[in-house]
């Protein structure tokens, strides 16, 4: 009754308004201006549940936290360090005695780390952020009713940022950990943990689930770490690592790891792992102490509007494949290509690089998965594909440069960039031996106010190798111009290229560029 009210109130001033304003009464009156004042008030409502009263809400987060912080838990994580004493050297004359200190007495030091964990099994066994208990010499937890207990390492895993530790007890209260798919943008969640150190323990706070699927670069430390964080605005600070963010219902939805702030502490920004790819990382720390990862083996990004273009997606959504782990990638084999748009997985859409990286996370090697892909001109494929295990051997580069001859200097008009054939010296200088897979034209500049501009985070920038323009093999000038004379103006180029990283290794990055005039 009284959304009624307010709608029929709104609908009088607006009317009123309409009234007062020096309006020609022939506009007035006529059909399109009634038909306008008519849509100010919605016929119907939002599908939108009623909202329950402020005391239902509260008592639910009263509930949630009397179940929950009981299985939380403070850990000291301390660091012993070795320091040399400062005795003078008995054995040099002053005042070298004085600067060469003596390591006979060492004397230790020991540095604490503080964070948080929670109890997922009455036998002990505590989840945590692997940075709380990285390098620890020794670890302590406390539990709400004041008992302490040494904990051990069960196992790390620091590109999930998960780690299991265990204490030796029973009987202990654990957490219900629920389901991070489901979890919706806006839904009521709470963080409990330990902020700021132990004048804070076990603190609870209350936000909504701000985003999911969120990409933290800062924080990682390979292509396998975690981009997939949960962000919340639910006050975390330093020492909330490793507590749990909760639901309304009390189950676990992920693990708070991080904050995004211009102070280091609380600014609204936090992120949590989801709970969902913890399960996963967690069982495999408990049963073998280590994680081993399948991998369909391909570089991915992230598809931008050329490449929904090019492959004649409607939506701007899907990974496309950069490139190949080695030679012995599974997507290779399978016929998967560089510059395929992945869009689903056993049927299941990909919308993103971090959500594809997480459904293959949960896979095992051997397991065999169907992926869908999309090549140009909308060619739809269902590819079969065994994943591997994930080996932590680095690409080897093949060497033996060759050389090629002719040049431009001019800039190509349809992509804004200058090119040129690449010589045995370009490669020396851009820090990597150069195979034949490699070769092709060298990008020597590119045109700020060109189709290339924007490009570059993709590594369409100087010192970048095309190696293929629309899938065609370009190693020359005449070979770039032969694929290049039949692209028309706002047509979308598929580039292929080589690019030299600092350790000397090449890899591969596919760019989509929408030709100019």
């Amino acid at each position: 009754m009284k959304l009624g009210g307010l709608v029929g109130a709104a609908l009088v001033l607006a009317l009123a308004f309409a009234g007062a304003v020096n309006v020609p009464r022939e506009v007035r009156n006529s059909a399109q201006a009634q038909q306008a004042l008519a849509n100010l008030a919605p016929s119907r409502a939002p599908a939108i549940p009623a909202a329950r009263s402020v005391s239902d809400l509260s008592d639910a987060f009263a509930a949630v936290a009397e179940e929950v912080r009981p299985a939380v838990v403070f850990i000291k994580a301390d660091q012993v360090a070795r320091q040399p004493s400062r005795q003078a050297h008995p054995q040099l004359p002053p005042p070298f005695d004085q600067m060469f200190p003596q390591f006979d007495n060492p004397q230790p030091r020991v540095r604490r780390g503080e964070g948080s964990g929670f109890i997922i099994s009455p036998s002990g066994y505590i989840l945590t952020n692997n940075h709380v208990v990285d390098e620890a010499d020794r670890l302590t937890v406390q539990l709400i009713d004041k008992r302490t207990f040494k904990a051990r390492v069960v196992g790390r895993d620091p590109e999930t940022d998960v780690a299991v530790i265990k204490i030796d007890a029973t009987g202990l209260p654990a957490v219900s950990l629920g389901n991070s798919d489901s979890t919706r943008i806006g839904e009521w969640v709470l963080a409990v943990g330990n902020p700021l150190g132990e004048d804070f323990t076990f603190t609870v706070t209350a936000g909504i689930v701000s985003a999911k699927g969120r990409a933290l670069l800062d924080l990682r430390s390979s292509q396998y770490s975690i981009g997939d964080f949960i962000q919340t605005d639910a006050a975390i600070n330093p020492g909330n690592s490793g507590g749990p963010l909760v639901n309304v219902r009390g189950q676990v939805i992920g693990i708070n790891s991080a904050i995004a702030s211009p102070t280091g502490t609380y600014a609204g920004y936090g992120f949590a792992i989801p709970i969902n790819l913890v399960r996963t990382v967690s069982e495999q720390l408990i049963a073998h102490g280590k994680v081993t990862r399948a991998v369909l083996g391909v570089s991915i990004r992230d598809a931008d509007p050329e490449d929904a273009a090019y492959v004649g997606l409607d939506s701007i959504s899907g990974v496309v494949v950069q490139d190949y782990s080695n030679d012995d990638s599974p997507a290779k084999k399978a016929g998967i290509k560089p510059g395929d748009v992945i869009v689903a997985i056993d049927g299941q859409p990909v919308e993103y690089t971090a959500q594809l990286q997480q459904i293959v996370g949960f896979k095992h090697p051997g397991d065999r998965v169907r992926l869908t892909v999309v090549r140009k001109g909308g060619h739809q494929l269902d590819i079969p594909v065994t994943l591997a295990a994930r080996q932590d051997t680095e690409k080897q580069v093949a060497t033996n440069a060759g050389k090629d001859s002719g040049s431009t200097s001019s800039y190509q008009d349809k992509l804004g960039l200058t090119v040129e054939p690449l010589g045995a010296s370009q490669g020396a200088a851009a820090g990597a031996d150069i195979d034949e897979a490699h070769r092709g034209l060298l990008v020597t500049a590119v045109d700020p106010d060109g189709p290339s501009a924007d490009k570059a985070t993709e590594g369409l920038a100087p010192h970048a190798i095309i190696t293929h323009v629309d899938g065609q093999r370009v190693r020359t000038m005449a070979e770039f111009q032969h694929a290049m004379s039949g692209v028309g103006k706002g047509d979308i180029v598929s580039l292929q290229l080589a690019l030299a990283g600092a350790n000397g290794q090449w890899t591969t990055s596919v760019v989509r560029v929408k030709a100019g005039g």
